[in-house]
This record gives C-alpha cells, sequence and structure tokens, in this order.
C-alpha cells in the first residue's frame, strides 16, 4: 500500500494570502502546502481519500488522480471537507454515488453544507454522496481494514485512521490513554504539528509532537498540518529528531 499526501498545510495553506514572511516567498516548492488531505492506494489499486478540502481539484489535477473509490472524513471544518462538491467529475464518470465515512455529526453536517446532493429530486449537475456512519471500532471495507483513531480537537472529536502498521491523524491536540494504545509501535504515524513555539488550544505544537514520539515509539514520525509559523522544510527538517520528517505535497510513502 501506498501514502501520497495531497496537501500538508494548515486551513490557511502555504503561502498564506498578503504574507511576505520568508516561508510564504520561498522558492522551495516544499515550502508551498494545500490545506491537509492525503491519497492511500490499496495493493488492487484501490483509491481511498482522506478530507477533501478546498484544495482538492488542483491536489487531484497536479498528483495526474482520476479516480476515488472511497472518501474518509476526519471532521467537518471547511479546510477538510469544502471541497467535496469538486467530486462531481469523478461521481459523473463512474456514474455511482461517491461512498463517504465519517461519524454521524461530520455526516450531518455534510448535509447541511451540501443539501442540493441529498435532495429527493436534485438538479442534475449536482453532485451524490453515500454517507456511511462510523464509530470509533475498526470497520472493513475494500479488503482493508481501517481503524479510526478519536482525537480531540479543541472541544470537538476527530477521526484519525489506521491503515496496516500506518496511522495519520490530523487536527489533533489531545489523545487519550485508550487512543494511544493503538497507536504503539506503528512503523509510520502521521502526525498534525501547527507550529514549533506557542501553545495552540486546538493543535499540537513541536515540543508536544516530541512527547509523544519518545512515549508511542513509531519508527518514523512524519508531520503535516504545517502553518508557515513552522519555519523553512530543508532547515527545519534537519533539526528534528532522528526519525522525524516534515512531510510535503507529494510525499509518497510506502507501507
Amino acid at each position: 500500500m501506498k501514502l501520497k499526501f495531497l496537501g500538508t498545510g494548515t486551513s490557511q495553506g502555504v503561502p498564506v494570502i498578503g504574507c511576505t514572511c520568508e516561508v510564504c516567498i520561498s522558492k522551495n516548492p516544499k515550502d508551498n502546502r494545500f490545506r491537509a488531505s492525503a491519497m492511500v492506494t490499496t495493493d488492487e489499486n484501490r483509491k481511498i481519500l482522506i478530507d477533501c478540502g478546498p484544495d482538492f481539484r488542483q491536489q487531484m489535477l497536479i498528483n495526474k488522480e482520476n479516480h476515488i473509490d472511497i472518501a474518509l472524513l476526519t471532521h467537518e471544518h471547511n479546510d477538510h471537507v469544502i471541497g467535496l462538491d469538486d467530486m462531481r467529475p469523478l461521481i459523473f464518470k463512474s456514474g455511482k454515488n461517491m461512498p463517504l465515512y465519517c461519524s454521524e455529526r461530520v455526516g450531518n453536517e455534510v448535509k447541511n453544507r451540501f443539501p442540493y446532493a441529498f435532495a429527493d429530486v436534485r438538479y442534475p449537475g449536482a453532485p451524490a454522496f453515500d454517507l456511511h456512519t462510523i464509530e470509533n471500532t475498526s470497520f472493513e471495507i475494500l479488503d482493508v481494514k481501517i481503524t479510526p483513531i478519536e482525537v480531540t480537537h479543541y472541544k470537538i472529536s476527530v477521526f484519525g485512521y489506521q491503515f496496516k502498521n500506518l496511522a495519520y491523524i490530523t487536527d489533533a491536540g489531545f489523545i487519550s490513554e485508550t487512543e494511544k494504545e493503538k497507536l504503539r509501535n506503528l512503523d509510520v504515524l502521521i502526525l498534525n504539528c501547527i507550529r514549533k513555539f506557542d501553545p495552540h488550544p486546538a493543535h499540537f505544537i513541536l515540543a508536544d509532537v516530541i512527547k509523544l514520539y519518545e512515549e508511542i515509539k513509531p519508527k518514523k514520525l512524519f508531520l503535516t498540518h504545517i502553518s508557515h509559523h513552522f519555519g523553512l522544510h530543508d532547515i527545519e527538517d534537519k533539526l528534528l529528531p532522528d526519525g522525524m520528517h516534515l512531510a510535503y505535497d507529494g510525499l509518497e510513502i510506502n507501507f
């Protein structure tokens, strides 16, 4: 299996509109970050999208991706769901509704934001989704076992997802001891890290991630959901502890 980072940035993306900091004006492509999203490709070339933010269309075109079998949604914030309307070409091409897997709360929010996709009589050009409600228990789809990891993002619960010995977690500021047990001794852990300094009420910063890395002990840890406050990729990546890396848009991990 393979995971590709389609986006590794925070809700504003990088560069940030109107910002002239060294990261936002950097010419290094690794410092340009779409909103956080990932694509998992199975051994049978089935495609599992994790989150669908406002950069979804560009992400698909740049990465030459032309189909999705299912989408997993971590939570309902716009930078993770607002691109769902841009799934229309894939839906029209397949002739089938797009399956979305998420918690009941997230599903209700999707219905509220895209009511035309669930209308009894739909406009001919509207997207169409099949919502599948999941809870904090493992399920199997496309012959792949997927285990939700429930984390806390400010005051709401967010699902990360584990595939085999890789786990992808975004928008977390707290992970309970129970959920940490699912993450021990992974080959790869992907974790959000918004910046190096200054505690954040909803996201991990670097000190939090290093503490978790030392506690959970994955073989490798990649940071995602990174803001322009973190610093330049090529400088900061070298300063991380052994086994930790900054992810970047387009990075692929085989697992």
